[in-house]
């Protein structure tokens, strides 16, 4: 019995050792024989990968411990790390908001570090060395499909971060410069990347500048003595840290232009978000208006006009250690005055420092002499420049009494002088309204309805115009039909005559020729200017009633045609303000044979001689028997 058992013990344990055998101790040659020349299935895999690699000497099966027999299955898991980087596997419990083991997105061992050619992080060939990181990170963080299923609103981190000054260095070979690891990693290892909404990580608000610190250590010492370090290390969430004013991937170089720090962009870029916000200006007590006051003052005025040696605020106030002036370690302490402004103004004395005005405007708005010649001045302008405009408007009077008493030809009928001259008040208020939509922080549009409620009168106006215009466009299209408005509409339709004629100016114009054309009733320019009002009407108030009635609209013509409408509304708006200002106030103003002005606008007739000079063929004797056999008064 006792033989029977030690034999069975012996067989036991023989059998045992031959299943290990079998489950654990082949070579690297038995895997090679199926990982080799398979064209990418299954894996093809070259041992000579790991020569020089950090696990040069391993085996397979030292990173693949969990295969138990040959061939072994299609899908294995991933291989063991922590069997040698216990520590590693310990602190990496999370990437990001993803947590190991429960997000399927968060990145493994191989995707970070490879898998067979592993190099140790200082070497120029890793996939975390620092020159490589933006590449490997990038493979998830610049993957939009990725980006756009775990919701990361930041789409191009690693293309911004590439354009900055730390992702220049890096591609450049610079290996101290900031690298993704740099800035994310917490407790300086990279296997515990945090969101910002935790307390430790390293691009949590709080924690900025001590991230920055690492590499900028003098400068976080600044920054942290400064008001706005101060608040922040307090929980106050609207003061700014480094990020704030440099941005966080694409921190561009001080003399960049782009940069939100540079000379040029600094005061309205950066500063000027909080200390032109009501609210922190509330919160906090400080003084409104420092921007336009700087911009409008001697230093800014340089400054955007392209001096990027001007001051600026930084220069006066620091960039870093920004210090509010009762604090007497302040760059603008009534004691350091002297100081800062001598760094650009020789000679300072500390006397003429300490009454120099800051943020004042060149117009002078200050106390003493330069209040007094200020007033001065304002007086002289008044009364110089207002005797210069009463002069000219009563000569311009003048001049057209001296149009108007001469010999004259009715042009308009009393009719078509008040239809002309809604079309005249609507279009302009109606021009004025619009654009004032368009450019309302323009200082005519803030002039006219910056007031409480001024947006909704406004559009009340614009519509009301359009109604207005709408109108008078009925009344025409009744006078149209009237004995004279079908001469009127004849006399108006473009011919052949016309096209011959604009050529024919054309050639007069420029001294081919020295015959000038012979315009009838109405030239080629009344012509266009006519047939255009009918298209831009219609097409202003198509386009306005869609945008007017947008909800009731929409349902049958889509968004996108409503936005089409909407350019269209925009820019026939341009062509026919600029074609009134051009075309028409040249034909009825600005020609010398007609200023100081055509007044048939006014009064319904023109001067003879200036009719004769434009329409020459409009008194030829078929013309003048062809409206008295219509049995119509009229001279033209």
């Amino acid at each position: 019995m006792r033989y029977r058992l030690t034999l069975l013990l012996v067989l036991m344990a023989l059998a045992l050792g031959v299943t290990t055998t079998f489950a654990r101790d082949w070579p690297d040659a038995v895997c090679t024989d199926c990982h080799t020349d398979t064209g990418g299935r299954p894996a093809e895999v070259d041992l000579a990968m790991l020569e020089g690699s950090v696990h040069e000497g391993l085996s397979c099966q030292d990173c693949h411990a969990d295969i138990d027999r040959i061939p072994h299955a299609r899908t294995l898991p991933d291989p063991v790390c922590n069997d040698c980087h216990d520590d590693a596997a310990e602190i990496y419990v999370q990437h990001g908001r993803g947590i190991v083991g429960e997000s399927p997105y968060v990145p493994t061992c191989q995707e970070c570090h490879g898998s067979h050619h592993i190099l140790p992080p200082n070497d120029p060939r890793s996939m975390v060395h620092a020159s490589n990181l933006p590449a490997t990170c990038g493979s998830c963080h610049e993957d939009q499909e990725f980006l756009a299923r775990l919701d990361i609103k930041f789409k191009h981190p690693i293309e911004v971060y590439q354009q900055g000054v730390h992702g220049e260095a890096t591609a450049g070979g610079k290996d101290t410069a900031a690298s993704c690891n740099d800035c994310h990693s917490t407790g300086g290892t990279a296997h515990r990347i945090l969101p910002p909404g935790h307390v430790e990580s390293t691009i949590n608000f709080f924690n900025i500048s001590a991230t920055c610190g690492k590499c900028h250590s003098i400068i976080r010492s600044e920054f942290e003595d400064g008001i706005h370090g101060q608040l922040v290390s307090r929980g106050e969430v609207d003061a700014p840290t480094c990020t704030q004013c440099h941005g966080e991937h694409g921190i561009l170089a001080i003399d960049d232009p782009r940069s939100p720090v540079s000379p040029f962009r600094v005061a309205e870029a950066t500063c000027s978000p909080c200390h032109d916000s009501a609210k922190l200006n509330e919160k906090y007590d400080l003084p409104s208006g420092r921007l336009q006051s700087y911009v409008d003052s001697y230093h800014g005025l340089k400054s955007r006009a392209g001096d990027k040696t001007v001051a600026n605020c930084s220069s006066c106030h620091e960039a870093h250690m920004v210090l509010p002036s009762s604090d007497p370690r302040s760059s603008v302490a009534p004691g350091n005055l002297v100081n800062t402004c001598g760094a650009c103004h020789t000679g300072m004395s500390a006397e003429k420092a300490s009454k120099t005005k800051i943020h004042e405007p060149v117009s002078g708005t200050a106390e003493g002499w330069p209040y007094y010649v200020r007033t001065i001045y304002l007086i002289m302008i008044l009364l110089i420049i207002g005797g210069m405009v009463v002069y000219c408007f009563l000569d311009w009077l003048r001049q057209v009494r001296n149009v108007l008493r001469k010999r004259q030809v009715r042009r308009m009928e009393a009719d078509e002088v008040v239809q002309h001259t809604l079309l005249a008040i609507s279009f302009t208020v109606l021009v004025i309204t619009g654009f004032s939509l368009r450019f309302y922080d323009a200082w005519w549009a803030r002039m006219i309805f910056s007031h409480e409620g001024g947006a909704q009168l406004r559009g009340l106006i614009h519509r009301a115009s359009a109604i207005v215009m709408v109108l008078g466009s009925f009344w025409h299209l009744g006078y149209l039909m009237t004995v004279k408005g079908r001469i009127f509409l004849k006399d108006m339709a473009p011919n052949w005559t016309d096209a011959k004629q604009v050529w024919g100016m054309f050639m007069y114009n420029l001294g081919r020729t020295d015959e000038h054309p012979q315009m009838r009733r109405f030239s080629f320019v009344e012509k266009a200017e006519y047939w255009a009002l009918i298209w831009g009407t219609v097409v202003m108030v198509i386009t306005g009633t869609a945008m007017w009635f947008e909800k009731a609209i929409i349902p049958y013509i889509g968004k996108g045609a409503l936005e089409v409408f909407l350019v269209i509304h925009y820019y026939e708006a341009w062509l026919a303000m600029l074609a009134i200002l051009i075309w028409h106030m040249y034909g009825v103003v600005f020609n010398p044979h007609v200023y100081p002005m055509n007044p048939s606008w006014l009064t319904g007739k023109m001067p003879q001689e200036m009719f004769e000079t434009e329409h020459p063929a409009a008194k030829s004797p078929g013309n003048v028997d062809k409206v008295k056999r219509l049995g119509l008064e009229r001279d033209v």
